[in-house]
């Protein structure tokens, strides 16, 4: 099982990113995929879940403002970042829900 995470970077405050998290190895179709975040010194947190019928959950500090999406055809996962604070700063990595199947992180900077 791999899980390839891109579009991080740098941003300004309110601006935008958005994460692409491609799997192989795995049937898409049958597994809730998942964000996560960590950022220094904190404990990694869920930011966004969503199932594969399309059904999505947010942290609370992210709603409104992030987007969790798939395209089962292409075997992967987005996450659409708007509105972004510099609390937003964090490595983010995406994972299959309830497995221990991570992929590697990648850097969200915003600065203020």
């Amino acid at each position: 099982v791999q899980l390839q995470a891109s579009g991080g970077g740098l941003v300004q405050a309110g601006g935008s990113l958005r994460l692409s998290c491609a799997a192989s190895g795995i049937i898409f179709n049958n597994n809730v995929m998942a964000w996560y975040r960590q950022a220094p010194g904190k404990q990694r947190e869920l930011v966004a879940t969503m199932t594969s019928s399309g059904s999505t959950n947010y942290a609370d500090s992210v709603k409104g403002r992030f987007t969790i999406s798939r395209d089962n055809a292409k075997n992967t996962v987005y996450l659409q970042m708007a509105s972004l604070k510099p609390e937003d700063t964090a490595v983010y990595y995406c994972k299959i829900y309830g497995t221990d199947y991570w992929g590697k992180g990648t850097q969200v900077t915003v600065s203020s």
